[in-house]
């Protein structure tokens, strides 16, 4: 019987797998896989526990972040408010001292036309009795004159107090 060389590759192929065997290296194949999947478990536990966790702190700051905006559109609305509130009372402050200042000025015109009309008035007298005293002085003679003028001053004193009064 001779041997080939099919038959001592077979030989030797169950001597390699008896001696993997007589090693425990399937076990230990085993064990090592065992503890690789172990802990590719506990990763993979810790990856869901990391995401939940972030999970959870993603929508808390979600919620700060729309607590924040309604509190920063509710600020804005108050200012927006309160400038408009601002501003129509400064227009109206503004209205109403113009509208003193108006007054008071038309109060001020109104008296500088009265004092004018009265020294108008009062010089326009003056300038008459001044222009009679100088006709009647001129033209009649004393006695007469001293006469028509006590007459003529009286009524002009009288028509003065009318005026003034």
């Amino acid at each position: 019987m001779t041997f080939d060389a099919t038959f001592w590759v077979a030989v030797s192929f169950f001597i390699f797998f008896g001696v993997l065997i007589y090693l425990k290296v399937p076990g230990k194949i085993n064990e090592l896989l065992g503890n690789m999947i172990t802990d590719i478990r506990k990763e993979i536990d810790e990856s869901e526990k990391l995401r939940s966790e972030t999970k959870s702190i993603l929508d808390e700051a979600q919620k700060k972040l729309n607590t924040a905006d309604k509190e920063v559109n509710k600020i804005l609305k108050q200012a927006k408010n309160d400038s408009e509130k601002l501003v129509l009372e400064m227009n109206e402050k503004f209205h109403n001292s113009s509208e003193i200042k108006k007054n008071a000025t038309q109060q001020k015109i109104q008296q500088m036309k009265e004092s004018a009309i009265k020294d108008i008035k009062s010089t326009s007298i003056k300038i008459a009795v001044e222009s009679v005293k100088k006709i009647i002085s001129t033209s009649v003679d004393k006695s007469k004159l001293d006469n028509l003028f006590d007459k003529n001053l009286k009524e002009t004193e009288a028509e003065l107090k009318k005026i003034n009064s």
